[in-house]
């Protein structure tokens, strides 16, 4: 039989065995735990796919334009010369006092006398002189009767005749703008004519010059 001494020392050899199996299983078991990999943190996924009514969209500011500048105003052609002659279109506007009508003259710097298309022409004498009556007429425009004394009889030679003829000369107010002056007027038809007044030399020698280039220079004179 086994005394005590050697039975404890049995048990006491067999206790560190024990331990010494226990911690190399534990290392081996510590030896075999993986170590967890390492993980990327998750990126937040953002959906672009919204509804548009949920998206917001940014208003574009308005295009702001600079107000365009205003045009100069082109400055006004003279009717005067600077000497202070006036200033005469090819055409221009007439006013007769004694017809109270307004009429489109042609200014002609080949004419001499002035010349009005007159139809209807009656001769016929008072106190012993003579007098013409007659109407203006051109195209759709016509005045009243007039009467007027006869200045002179003009010989007038047409150009597919060698027969001339005797033409009325009167003398009538005409006013173009603010120039008032009298002229002499050979009645003659005129309603083939383009205008049924013809301004001669007579009527604007020496206080108008004629700018054929232009129409209608001096404004509508006031009755």
């Amino acid at each position: 039989m086994l005394n005590k001494k050697t039975l404890f020392a049995l048990t006491l050899c067999v206790g560190l065995a024990a331990c010494s199996t226990t911690q190399e299983v534990e290392e081996t078991e510590s030896n075999q735990i993986e170590k967890p990999a390492e993980v990327e943190p998750v990126k937040p996924v953002v959906d672009e796919s919204t509804d548009d009514e949920n998206k917001v969209v940014p208003i574009p500011e308005p295009e702001v334009k600079p107000e365009p500048k205003p045009e100069p105003k082109p400055e006004p052609l003279p009717t005067k010369t600077e000497e202070g002659k006036y200033i005469f279109g090819q055409e221009e506007w007439v006013f007769i006092p004694g017809i109270s009508k307004y009429f489109v003259a042609k200014v002609d710097t080949g004419a001499t006398t002035s010349s009005i298309s007159a139809t209807d022409i009656v001769k016929f004498e008072r106190d012993g002189k003579d007098w013409v009556k007659f109407k203006i007429n051109h195209k759709e425009m016509s005045s009243d009767e007039i009467s007027l004394p006869v200045l002179r009889w003009a010989k007038v030679k047409q150009s597919n005749s060698e027969e001339s003829q005797k033409r009325p000369v009167v003398t009538s107010w005409v006013q173009i703008g603010e120039f008032k002056d009298k002229t002499e007027f050979t009645l003659a038809d005129r309603t083939h004519m383009k205008t049924p007044v013809i301004l001669g030399q007579s009527f604007f020698r020496d206080v108008a010059i004629v700018d054929i280039s232009r129409k209608y220079v001096q404004p509508k004179s006031k009755k």
